[in-house]
């Protein structure tokens, strides 16, 4: 439930890239596709439509009449593939506004969202959701005023192109920024900008650097970054704590853990997203606190 005092809190529904990946080897990082809540100041907002959005439609549906913001980064099938199967989106009663670029096609988000539930790809149209919708079609560099909520927009560096969020509110930042893929000479200036002493960086580390150089199979170009370039961003921008998001299918828990052992050594304020994990930023003596659940 959304609460209308100063608490900035954001939960992680899902933190896997690519495609799901469920099994005994997935079980304690989870295996659902992207999907991050914010409640802040009483707005919802909830960033991409992976599966992990069919896990929290579930735990709307029990709020009774619900409303949010949902801003999508792209349109790849493992940050939509979720929407179809939210099911408050099918409620009358509830009411959502949904963000996301215009894609270089030129197509806008309600195309995009409405492409992927057209025959034979799926049995029902983006017209059967009975919930009050509304689309909002956004440039990079766009900046939204939400009254005590400001959201800042940026280019990501991903085929198809993709757009990073920083969200600003009660004197703390979060920043959502993925699918992008690093540059080899340089940290890219539009991220470090975007996550300027952020408190929170949700930053796409789907590889190792000995992946991304794989000379039998390269990732240059696939769209994605890795933890140890992750760490580069968060120390030029000043972030004080690192998540490490968009696992790859492949690894497993025990990689998972190896490699948050790794990047903890080499910036004491990264930590690894896990499906139930929260940070919660309240506006206090107290420093910000994160929790797991």
């Amino acid at each position: 439930m959304v609460t209308d005092h100063e608490t900035f809190k954001i939960r992680f529904w899902g933190v896997r890239g690519s495609i799901p990946s469920p099994g005994q080897d997935t079980i304690r990082y989870g295996g659902n596709t992207p999907c991050v809540e914010m409640q802040v100041n009483g707005e919802r907002l909830i960033f991409d439509g992976g599966t992990g959005l069919r896990c929290l439609g579930k735990r709307m549906i029990t709020e009774g009449p619900v409303q949010a913001r949902i801003f999508f980064s792209h349109y790849h099938w493992d940050h939509v593939q979720g929407f179809p199967f939210f099911e408050p989106a099918f409620t009358p009663q509830n009411q959502f506004r949904i963000y996301g670029a215009v894609a270089l096609d030129g197509s806008t988000v309600e195309q995009r969202l409405g492409m992927q539930m057209l025959h034979p790809n799926f049995p029902v149209s983006l017209q059967i959701m009975a919930s009050n919708l509304s689309f909002h079609d956004l440039q990079p560099g766009e900046v939204l005023d939400l009254d005590s909520v400001s959201i800042e927009t940026a280019l990501l560096n991903h085929p198809g192109k993709a757009m990073g969020y920083r969200v600003s509110a009660n004197g703390y930042t979060a920043v959502y920024a993925t699918d992008t893929e690093h540059f080899e000479d340089h940290v890219d200036e539009n991220i470090v900008h975007l996550a300027r002493q952020a408190d929170v960086l949700i930053y796409d580390a789907t590889y190792t650097d000995a992946e991304y150089h794989d000379p039998a199979i390269s990732k240059k170009g696939w769209g994605h970054s890795t933890w140890q370039e992750a760490i580069k961003v968060a120390e030029a921008a000043g972030v004080k704590k690192l998540v490490i998001f968009h696992h790859d299918p492949s690894h497993g828990d025990d990689f998972l853990d190896d490699i948050a052992v790794a990047a903890k050594e080499r910036f004491p304020g990264a930590v690894m997203a896990k499906e139930g994990m929260e940070i919660v930023m309240e506006r206090s003596p107290v420093a910000a606190s994160s929790t797991q659940v």
